[in-house]
């Protein structure tokens, strides 16, 4: 068994990277993938975003219920497995509906590995470290988001469309045996079977919690649409050859994001010290409304852009900006509960942030797009969304504190 915290960070860190580059491969080959099973329209190539967050997040509640009463490793190496051979799945579909439904299993597959995975590393990590902790797990989002896209444009270009869900979906079968390695912590679990309305109750009772989870989900509903809509937005704005928009995409989101994700963290703890320990959810949710406030304005210009050359600089900065407060957001959510809530809190956050966020931002954008005949006008709903999570993530004077376990 493998009980060493920092083996089992790094374990869960990397397997946390496939996750991601699964998820956005098919943002890196869409165009492609749209030509080749139909001519799809821009709404259909949106919902095949969306038929991914429904498997994720209708999946979500159920697995967040088991890991906090039963094994959660046991449904991290399940969850590794479904989405990587459904992932691989999608590279031998021919037509829309099968990648629909190939795309719905692999956010299956992922909300048992999303719900679990964090709480695991919450009760490894020091308590005033978590912040820290988190950003190296999270850390996987911007990373894995840019391997995503750059394998993806890579395998398209030299032997099509098909070879990027058979490269990335590979390894993830292999490497789910390491998850039944991990020695799991001690830890508080219920005891008791309990129904989705049960588990939401005592959840909507802590006025934090509820706070992070509004604000997340319109910074979700941002960043969703980015990443499916960007690789195709540079290549038909500014007639850029597919294969470089995702390259350079990718590379700016990887520098961007793996700098922001760990500073975030570090800044989250900092902020998170200035306040009486049953608040110090509040320091981690100002650093998250501190980064939508700085990525709305740098979102919009970089939609507005004229060149290519202004809308990477400017999409580099966006970038930064949102992953600047993913480690804070997720510290503030496990930091909000009772600990024996914690992975149905993560669970149904995954939940709510899918059902009222990106799962609706890839298709209404494309949607937009194809009434307006603009996809800039479309995608400026995007950086309204930014704004709108800083907004309710700016807490004053709430001093409820968490309970006791």
């Amino acid at each position: 068994m493998i009980r060493r915290p920092i083996f089992i960070l790094a374990i869960l860190t990397g397997l946390n990277l496939l996750n991601y580059m699964d998820r956005t491969v098919l943002a890196a080959v869409l165009p492609r993938v749209q030509k080749d099973l139909g001519d799809l329209s821009e709404l259909q190539g949106g919902l095949l975003a969306t038929a991914f967050l429904l498997g994720f997040f209708l999946a979500s509640p159920i697995f967040g219920a088991l890991a906090d009463r039963g094994s959660r490793r046991v449904l991290m190496a399940f969850g590794v497995l479904v989405w990587s051979l459904a992932t691989y799945a999608s590279g031998h579909t021919h037509s829309f509906w099968a990648m629909l439904a190939a795309r719905a299993v692999v956010g299956i597959g992922e909300a048992s590995y999303a719900s679990a995975a964090p709480t695991i590393i919450d009760d490894l990590a020091p308590a005033d470290r978590k912040g820290r902790w988190l950003s190296v797990f999270y850390l996987a989002i911007p990373v894995g988001s840019a391997v995503g896209y750059l394998v993806g444009a890579f395998l398209e270009k030299r032997y099509g469309w098909r070879s990027a869900f058979y490269m990335v979906g590979g390894p993830g079968a292999a490497l789910a045996v390491l998850c039944l390695l991990i020695a799991e912590p001690e830890r508080k679990m219920r005891e008791t079977k309990e129904s989705m309305l049960a588990m939401i109750k005592p959840l909507a009772k802590q006025p934090l919690y509820v706070r992070a989870v509004l604000g997340y989900c319109l910074s979700t509903f941002a960043l969703g649409g980015f990443a499916h809509w960007a690789p195709k937005f540079i290549h038909a704005q500014y007639d850029f050859d597919l294969a470089k928009a995702g390259y350079i995409f990718g590379l700016l989101l990887v520098v961007a994001g793996t700098l922001a994700t760990g500073l975030g963290g570090a800044l989250g703890d900092r902020a998170a010290r200035r306040f009486p320990t049953n608040v110090r959810t509040l320091g981690y949710l100002r650093i998250c409304a501190i980064a939508s406030f700085l990525g709305a304005p740098f979102a919009a210009a970089a939609l507005l852009s004229p060149t290519p050359k202004l809308f990477f600089g400017f999409i580099f900065l966006t970038e930064a900006a949102i992953f600047l407060g993913n480690a804070p957001i997720n510290a503030a959510l496990l930091g909000s509960v009772p600990p024996h809530l914690r992975a149905s809190a993560m669970a149904m956050s995954i939940f709510a942030i899918h059902l009222l966020g990106d799962l609706w931002s890839p298709p209404l954008v494309g949607g937009l797009a194809d009434v307006l005949h603009s996809r800039p006008l479309g995608m400026l709903l995007l950086p309204l969304a930014l704004l709108g999570s800083g907004l309710i993530w700016w807490v004053k004077g709430e001093k409820r504190p968490v309970p006791a376990a």
